[in-house]
């Protein structure tokens, strides 16, 4: 598709659908759009575009719609992203300065990008198999229990109460502590289920025992962190979105349920270039997400876990893709802090 005019009246179209949610006709184009030529001229060019398979007549509508193909062609001829207003920069700045830990900055980011677009928004928790751990703690509670703390360099905490089996003096406690930490700190959380073993060896006979057993906590701590999930705000936009699935939105919601089919999509997904990735409609490998759109860009350490929005196929493409990637940038941002 070179045609410029073609290009435009799909635009148009695109545009007009996504905000009045209606097939378009060629005489709602002309009285909405400059688009300079006269109704005939247009339904001319509806025909061309719906003989390349980019726009469709729904039933027997006189109007027509964008198809996927429609739409992808519509969203890589974006010559940029248009930018948030200052009043969305500041609310995102404001919410997102407020969060205490990364589970809060991220339930935050979550709830925001859901708000500014009205879709369901994902956010992947920081790939632990690219962190490295930051401090560890070993915190005594009385008796023979301790409190485990285990922080990333992504922001990550994670804490185990664990139990030594013995009660320890607290300078025995310290003398663990240190032992863990001068072995750990700094180390890939992927070397650490080799390295956390060995050190247990080095502590006298009598710390063995605990010393093992804190090694234990600490290995299904990190295997525990490892685990891929996201965090989901806004699902019951889609339920302002039914006559855009008009068979049935449950098998949309149980994917998101399920979130592993979320996690492997976002995983797959690769930016364009303006920095998003977009996925849409049938170019969802999976058929329960054939009938949404997923707009998603890269955050924080190389940029390699994902925050997005999924929604219907006919949303609001600039939109979305300039919150996505406001979001994302404050993210980063606070968890470089």
């Amino acid at each position: 598709m070179s045609d410029p005019r073609r290009l435009e009246v799909l635009r148009a179209i695109v545009e007009d659908y996504v905000h009045y949610r209606e097939p378009v006709g060629s005489k709602v184009l002309v009285e909405r759009h400059q688009l300079g030529v006269s109704s005939a001229t247009i339904r001319n060019d509806m025909a061309a575009l719906e003989e390349e398979g980019l726009i469709a007549a729904p039933h027997t509508s006189a109007g027509r719609i964008p198809t996927d193909k429609g739409y992808r062609l519509f969203v890589d001829q974006l010559a940029s992203v248009k930018p948030l207003s200052a009043a969305e920069r500041r609310a995102i700045h404001s919410f997102l300065d407020g969060a205490s830990d990364l589970d809060d900055a991220l339930e935050r980011s979550a709830r925001l990008l859901s708000q500014l677009t009205r879709q369901v928004a994902v956010v992947q928790y920081p790939k632990a198999s690219q962190a490295r751990l930051r401090h560890l703690e070993v915190v005594a509670l009385g008796g023979s229990q301790v409190l485990l703390v285990l922080i990333t360099d992504t922001g990550s905490v994670d804490q185990r109460v664990v139990d030594l089996g013995q009660v320890l003096a607290e300078s025995d406690v310290a003398v663990l502590r240190t032992l863990f930490l001068a072995g750990c700190a700094n180390q890939p959380l992927d070397t650490l289920r080799e390295t956390v073993p060995v050190l247990t060896a080095t502590v006298t006979p009598g710390l063995q025992q605990p010393a093992a057993v804190l090694a234990a906590a600490l290995l299904s701590l990190l295997d525990s962190s490892a685990e891929d999930r996201i965090v989901l705000a806004g699902t019951a936009n889609l339920a302002r979105a039914t006559m855009d699935f008009p068979l049935s939105i449950g098998p949309v919601l149980e994917a998101l349920e399920e979130q592993v089919v979320m996690l492997r999509l976002l995983t797959e997904m690769h930016q364009d270039q303006h920095g998003v990735a977009i996925s849409i409609g049938r170019e969802n490998p999976f058929d329960e997400l054939a009938g949404t759109s997923v707009v998603a860009t890269g955050y924080g350490k190389g940029a390699a876990s994902k925050v997005g929005v999924l929604g219907p196929t006919r949303m609001d493409y600039p939109s979305s893709m300039a919150a996505v990637r406001a979001v994302a940038r404050y993210l980063s941002r606070i968890l470089a802090g």
